[in-house]
């Protein structure tokens, strides 16, 4: 609830403050334009939602037929046990095999292979499981509280949403961004690992943590060094190729886990597919609100009022400023997915899809999650009102995607 307050006056203030400045405008200016220009934004903003969304029907389905396959073929079990021996290490307080565990690895693993659909009634279930455990039921437990930095920090294996939005953008390469965010979520669920772990006094320094964390660092490590021996052309080649071999060969494991399975891999599909139908059209008032008030707010002026202050600040200190456009992305992303995803819309439309501010925009996007509105459903579901150092964690970990993602940028697209 109180995720969807802020979404709320945010809203609102989209209007108010481009109603302010479009006023000033023309009593002190003499600017004319400015409300036909906030009038035509609110027209042409509604109309490039309704054909973003009407775009993304096709894609959205056939990707969710996919996952629907995987799914049902039992990659998400396997994942959670291959998850097993880490995340005992991250919930020391849960009794050793507790069903709770099983619903925190489906959960967890829903997350990485982008089936939200599947991984919000998990997460409800291990969060409702949890507060069984949960000595005082009006603050948040220490599992509580990792096990919602790990949903917020936002790690994910398939950023599908992202790669369909940035073909529906035209994109050249929709695929570009996808070892870009891998390599920022990476950070950002580290980050929060380690900084909720501090927290809570868990003991990283042990051979199961040490051979993981330090093992997926060294290789992230060893993929920034090799991107950064390449020069612009070879790496946006490499990135490419590698992204589209990784995601075809998903799609194979994926059909092959439900033959092993003895699955109907074309009844799976088409059930996915119906799911990605129903999602396209649902997402369409959302989008239209969303674009509508930053199309208004854009038009009054008020929005490069906001870019060129922060650039003048980065200026001042001496920076490099061709990141600030992308930034209403990231402020907006821990407050509502819809609004970030708006945001990151309006970002590849204002510079196109293949700007650096278009995929820097997409990689805030994928890099992270909405820790506000998790906070609220999840928490919300269990009566929690105590939440802790939950917040501080879930931010501190969003900002160290913010960070990430714009290093990486740097270094892929600059």
């Amino acid at each position: 609830m109180h995720a969807v307050m802020v979404l709320n006056w945010i809203w609102i203030g989209f209007f108010i403050i481009a109603f302010v400045i479009a006023v000033i405008k023309l009593v002190f200016w003499g600017d004319f334009d400015v409300f036909p220009a906030m009038m035509d934004s609110t027209f042409s903003s509604s109309k490039t939602a309704f054909e973003i969304s009407l775009g993304l029907t096709g894609v959205l389905s056939l990707w969710l037929g996919i996952m629907k396959i995987g799914e049902k073929g039992g990659v998400v079990n396997v994942l959670a046990k291959l998850l097993s021996p880490i995340f005992t290490k991250l919930f020391p307080d849960i009794p050793k095999g507790h069903p709770v565990t099983g619903s925190i690895f489906m959960n967890i693993a829903a997350n990485m292979l982008g089936l939200d659909n599947a991984a919000t009634p998990l997460g409800l279930k291990a969060m409702e499981q949890l507060q069984d455990l949960n000595q005082k039921k009006d603050t948040a437990s220490n599992p509580m509280i990792m096990f919602l930095v790990l949903n917020t920090s936002g790690l994910t294996l398939i950023p599908i949403s992202i790669l369909v939005y940035r073909a529906q953008m035209g994109a050249e390469q929709p695929t570009d961004i996808f070892i870009p965010i891998l390599l920022a979520t990476f950070f950002s669920t580290l980050a929060g690992i380690i900084i909720t772990s501090f927290f809570q006094k868990i003991n990283l320094l042990n051979r199961t943590m040490l051979l993981t964390l330090g093992g997926a660092a060294l290789v992230v490590a060893t993929v920034i060094w090799g991107f950064g021996q390449m020069d612009s052309i070879l790496m946006n080649k490499v990135s490419t190729s590698a992204a589209n071999i990784m995601l075809m060969l998903i799609i194979i494991a994926f059909i092959l886990a439900g033959i092993r399975k003895k699955i109907n891999v074309y009844d799976a599909f088409i059930e996915g597919a119906k799911e990605g139908f129903t999602t396209a059209v649902r997402i369409i008032p959302y989008l239209i609100a969303i674009l509508v008030g930053i199309g208004v707010f854009r038009a009054s002026g008020a929005m490069d009022m906001l870019i060129d202050g922060v650039k003048y600040g980065v200026e001042a200190c001496g920076g490099n400023t061709d990141f600030v456009g992308a930034l209403p992305t990231a402020l907006m992303k821990p407050l509502s997915g819809s609004g970030a995803r708006g945001m990151m819309v309006d970002a590849m439309t204002t510079y196109g899809a293949d700007s650096f501010v278009g995929r820097l925009s997409c990689i805030f996007q994928g890099s992270t999650d909405t820790t506000f509105y998790i906070l609220a459903v999840y928490f919300g579901s269990v009566g929690i009102v105590k939440t802790r150092h939950a917040v501080a964690c879930g931010l501190l970990a969003d900002l160290a995607g913010i960070i990430a993602a714009i290093a990486i940028a740097y270094l892929f697209f600059a």
